[in-house]
């Protein structure tokens, strides 16, 4: 994602955002649609902290997958009959040109029968197989080991990674995410934790939990 966004697009209101979001697909369909793509890819954000418990804890508002970016071709060809916009810095580009979506790493599935969006497409930076977070472009882990699978077969992003995008805002609902989950995490995948958030976010509330 370059630092300087494209001109055009809008910025519909948290109004107009919540009723285009109020038809989100879930894991499954998505995934049904996405069986023996090539390319690595995973369920993110709150959805995959449910995949790893293994049910729904809370209601989600939409639902959000990742792919390497140059594979998003790939993923875009599996749905024919939806367009998928660009999102960045709260504006939203219809349909969205390749120079926008060069621009930014967000894309979001838009059925046009309905004006719906089923499902967010993040776009990520990678090195061939290895990705590259995007919060530190140092932290590059092999997409073998940041995916992890459902029994029957839905890749979701690891807990720990989910949980350290969530460290940064801290919203009612990623305190809500990290309480829930935190129970469920092993010595382990709390020490892992715990280092990603001392290098990515030092001092954060979150260290001193993983600790008890």
């Amino acid at each position: 994602m370059t630092e300087t966004l494209p001109p055009g697009g809008v910025r519909p209101g948290e109004d107009e955002i919540t009723a285009g979001w109020a038809a989100p697909w879930r894991p499954e369909q998505v995934a049904a649609r996405l069986a023996g793509l090539t390319a690595p890819w995973y369920v993110a954000a709150g959805w995959a902290l449910d995949l790893f418990l293994g049910g729904e804890g809370r209601p989600h508002g939409d639902l959000e997958i990742a792919v390497p970016a140059a594979a998003f071709g790939e993923v875009q060809r599996r749905f024919p009959e939806l367009e998928f916009d660009a999102v960045g810095s709260g504006t939203v580009w219809a349909a969205a040109a390749p120079e926008v979506l060069a621009a930014t790493h967000q894309t979001w599935a838009r059925d046009p029968a309905t004006g719906q969006w089923r499902f967010d497409v993040f776009r990520e930076p990678h090195d061939g197989t290895t990705w590259i977070c995007r919060r530190d472009e140092t932290l590059r882990l092999p997409y073998a080991r940041i995916v992890e699978h459902t029994g029957s077969g839905i890749p979701y992003l690891r807990p720990e990674l989910v949980l350290l995008f969530k460290a940064k805002a801290t919203r009612p609902k990623d305190r809500a995410d990290f309480d829930r989950v935190l129970p469920h995490l092993d010595r382990s995948r709390r020490q892992d934790l715990a280092a990603l958030l001392a290098r990515i976010h030092p001092g954060h509330a979150w260290l001193d939990r993983l600790g008890e």
